[in-house]
């Protein structure tokens, strides 16, 4: 649909299910292109629709009908994923906050390429309040907002700092008043090294750290896959810009040299 409709937004919905699992092929391959999708993920941790079984999102020890003992998974990070594929735009958004919502997946739409994001939403039924942390008034104190060209704080009143730790080299946090707050990381979701971006997806694995960052991780500019491939079209018909002399054009990289055709008495003709 992106290579044959550019004057379409093409966006696919789709859930921790079948995009990671189910699907989680397709997923891959389409963000390691850079098809020109919006690619928005419901991760509500468990499979909502097929009733209530386990997910590849879903947290170890949750009990669910496919898992009566609890899950002994490993469970996915979809940002991770997503910025491992090389995917040009990744963000993360919660249902219930509507500003940074909105703001995340309007820019995931404006960008060329594409963009991928997950949305924290909750499932009532099966799973209900997976996310109850980052909603109400308590909400500051378990969120990082990633904000271009700003420091990356943490909690209601932002005393701490994201900071590298000299001797790991890993992320930690620290009082900005004792390290100072030139010491705090700043936030680029432009830089095209990915890896900064892959250490804030991974932010709270070690548990030492709670809160989690929402917002933009990375959007950086890198040809489309459906352009390069409109590009090669333009360029085989040459300055004839016409519709036929594009069907044509097709047709000639379509049988390429291989082709033989069997006319009606039987014998095979090359071409």
């Amino acid at each position: 649909m992106a290579i044959s409709r550019p004057d379409l937004a093409v966006f696919v919905v789709t859930g921790d299910g079948d995009a990671l699992s189910i699907g989680g092929n397709h997923l891959i391959h389409a963000m390691r292109r850079n098809v020109n999708l919006t690619i928005i993920l419901f991760n509500n941790e468990i499979y909502g629709l097929t009733k209530g079984q386990y997910s590849p999102t879903s947290q170890q020890g949750l009990v669910t009908k496919s898992s009566p003992m609890g899950s002994v998974d490993y469970p996915f990070n979809p940002l991770s994923v997503a910025l491992g594929a090389g995917c040009s735009f990744v963000g993360r958004a919660i249902d219930s906050d509507r500003k940074s919502l909105d703001a995340t997946i309007a820019a995931a739409a404006k960008h060329r390429g594409t963009s991928f994001v997950e949305v924290y939403q909750n499932c009532p039924i099966f799973n209900d309040g997976a996310y109850d942390d980052f909603k109400g008034p308590e909400a500051a104190e378990h969120l990082v907002r990633l904000v271009d060209g700003e420091p990356i704080l943490l909690g209601a009143d932002q005393a701490q700092g994201v900071v590298r730790d000299p001797v790991s080299g890993a992320l930690t946090t620290a009082a900005v008043a004792e390290v100072g707050i030139d010491h705090v990381l700043v936030h680029d979701s432009h830089r095209v090294d990915p890896s900064l971006a892959f250490e804030l997806s991974h932010l709270t694995d070690s548990g030492e750290i709670s809160q989690t960052p929402v917002g933009i991780f990375r959007d950086v500019t890198k040809p489309a896959y459906d352009d390069m491939v409109r590009d090669q079209l333009v360029q085989a018909a040459g300055k004839n810009t016409s519709r036929e002399a594009h069907d044509d054009a097709l047709q000639s990289l379509l049988n390429g040299v291989d082709t033989w055709t069997v006319g009606e008495d039987g014998e095979v003709h090359e071409g």
